[in-house]
């Protein structure tokens, strides 16, 4: 079962992430808002030391095996930059969902929790990665997963590369 929090003593482990918008509304496919998460995570690779090992982003949320000295310090940096500029885009392009994520006069733009839960298997690592690529076909949005192009499925899967740079894992 996951945790609410990532381990302070295990907080440069390798961690399965599910990071998901309020109320599971459906936000992220349009407008560029994937170009958004995308930008922010190359940033965080290139300056940051992240290193991902698997992704997918789906209309609500996304999933992220991740690792960073600090992962901790990357999931809070990750949603207040992605928060300040999903809101930057939502005034322009779709104004009236912007009080979808007011709450009390403050813009909430993500749950709190990550379900964080720490790879400590290659067995487990294998298991959700499986689950990450999976996502996009058990929606019945693409028929094979190297098809999505926001997921990291086409790097396991070919010698192409998908939008993010991605640290191949265990397997």
């Amino acid at each position: 079962m996951p945790s609410v929090r990532i381990n302070k003593e295990l907080n440069d482990q390798m961690y399965f992430l599910t990071i998901t918008v309020k109320r599971w509304y459906y936000i992220l496919d349009r407008y560029n808002r994937w170009g958004i998460l995308a930008d922010c995570l190359r940033f965080m690779i290139e300056n940051r030391q992240l290193k991902i090992y698997g992704y997918v982003f789906m209309i609500n949320h996304i999933h992220m095996i991740v690792q960073s000295p600090d992962v901790s310090g990357f999931v809070r940096d990750f949603k207040q930059f992605t928060t300040k500029e999903i809101k930057k885009n939502l005034k322009k392009t779709e104004p009236k969902a912007v009080e979808l994520f007011e709450n009390n006069g403050k813009f909430e733009l993500w749950k709190k929790t990550n379900m964080p839960e720490l790879i400590e298997s290659e067995k487990f690592f294998l298991q959700k990665l499986s689950y990450i690529h999976s996502n996009p076909v058990k929606r019945e949005y693409v028929r094979e997963a190297r098809d999505w192009m926001w997921s990291s499925a086409i790097d396991y899967e070919s010698d192409e590369k998908g939008m993010l740079p991605v640290s191949i894992g265990p397997g």
